[in-house]
């Protein structure tokens, strides 16, 4: 994705949005590099990941003729990396170790409208040494939730479920099996797509065959979508007894709807939702989606949850842990074709300019600009001589909010002219109370 000006600074403003409450809840930053070892991104991998792995190969290898894959790749999620970082040095961590990371990932899909081979991941990570609290999955979405609020882009809700809550309830209907869960979850995540009643007909037929009524079981129970903080409560209380692992999900969804309301999250803003699985693989307890009410179609802008061993491929070390992940890159285009991203504002907040072109205009400009950069203003100078209505034109076009006019009156008495842009409005006053005047309009 390539922006211009406007639209970059509306996607650094979100960048800065994330980063900022990453750190305000305790999460410190890392970077790894862009490539990888081969042999470390593929090693949990392989299959379909393969075929969109970048792989990277130096001109001088290119004469050596080899059926082997090139030595190093480039990363195509953060997780491999992270598991790979942790590891290696797992002995200058202090655990629980609270890593977030911000850069760009790499993978050869088809072009599509929305999606590109180079994007943005923003991810979180609370990682444990041997275990790692419940606790933990519960400050999660409140994390999710200071993002999203502070990003003001419309009413959202984090559903979250349990993966042993789909695992037990599978079990109590006899259908414990993996690979045949993992097909029934594939359509089950369907429903919104298809409708419940395809779905349903899907799994009557071959290759499910489900006896009807533990098709109208499943359906009935993936259907839920809590509408209260009681209401999810009582959900959960209805499950228990069945089996440990159903009683152990439910327990631990339990905690963390208490943690939430604990931490003032509004019961409106989250909702347990039974169909929510994310990796069959991978994820082996909490797990989140987050969506926009009035954007559906947009799918999950934020998703995640808990593991149970970060990194057994590359340490002997036990390292469970939690986590989020924000693709904001396809999110911004996402919301930008919604027309839910503002673009008119710049890093830019006043142009400085002159009305004649002599040296002790420009020393009067310059002066006066490094006063309001002193102040805090972000500020530009007009260094080409140019007749005002163009300067004028320029800093309307380039969505600076001010211009700042310093002619042979104004340097006589100190003062400066300034007008508003926005509302046209213009007031010549000391320079002095410049600065004072724009943060207060």
């Amino acid at each position: 994705m390539e922006l211009l000006p406007a639209d970059q600074m509306a996607f650094q403003r979100m960048l800065d949005t994330i980063r900022r409450n990453y750190e305000r809840f305790g999460f410190s930053p890392i970077e790894t590099p862009v490539f990888e070892l081969t042999e470390t991104l593929l090693t949990k991998s392989g299959g379909e990941t393969e075929r969109q792995v970048y792989f990277v190969q130096s001109t001088g290898n290119l004469e050596k003729k080899s059926d082997a894959l090139p030595e190093l790749a480039m990363r195509f999620d953060l997780t491999v990396p992270l598991a790979r970082y942790v590891a290696e040095h797992e002995r200058e961590l202090a655990f629980p170790f609270r890593r977030y990371q911000m850069q760009r990932v790499y993978r050869g899909e088809r072009a599509q409208r929305g999606r590109f081979r180079e994007f943005y991941q923003c991810d979180i990570d609370v990682i444990g040494k041997d275990a790692l609290s419940v606790r933990y999955d519960a400050e999660i979405p409140a994390v999710i939730y200071a993002i999203f609020n502070d990003l003001a882009i419309g009413p959202f809700t984090i559903q979250l479920n349990n993966r042993k809550i789909l695992k037990g309830f599978f079990e109590s209907l006899a259908l414990a099996e993996g690979s045949q869960q993992e097909l029934i979850l594939r359509e089950i995540d369907k429903i919104d797509k298809r409708g419940a009643d395809a779905v349903k007909e899907t799994l009557l037929a071959d290759p499910f065959n489900l006896d009807a009524s533990k098709a109208e079981e499943l359906m009935r129970f993936v259907g839920f979508r809590s509408s209260s903080t009681a209401d999810a409560l009582n959900a959960l209380e209805a499950l228990k007894g069945r089996n440990e692992t159903l009683d152990e999900g439910v327990n631990e969804m339990t905690s963390v709807i208490n943690a939430l309301t604990a931490m003032n999250i509004p019961q409106d803003a989250f909702a347990l939702n039974f169909s929510i699985a994310r990796g069959l693989d991978y994820y082996t307890g909490t797990v989140y989606e987050t969506t926009l009410n009035d954007y559906p179609q947009i799918g999950s802008i934020c998703s995640g949850g808990r593991y149970e061993n970060l990194a057994s491929h590359y340490t002997k070390s036990k390292l469970p842990g939690v986590g989020i992940s924000i693709g904001l890159t396809r999110l911004f285009f996402q919301l930008k074709d919604a027309g839910l991203i503002s673009t008119e504002e710049s890093t830019t907040q006043v142009l400085v300019v002159t009305m004649e072109d002599s040296e002790d205009a420009l020393e009067a400009a310059l002066q006066f600009a490094t006063s309001l950069r002193q102040s805090g203003i972000n500020t530009e100078v007009m260094l080409e001589n140019a007749k005002l209505a163009k300067q004028f034109k320029y800093a309307d076009k380039a969505r600076i909010g001010w211009v700042a006019v310093i002619g042979e009156d104004e340097r006589t008495n100190n003062q400066v002219t300034l007008k508003n842009l926005s509302t046209q409005q213009q007031v010549t006053i000391n320079q002095a109370d410049a600065a004072t005047h724009m943060h207060q309009h």
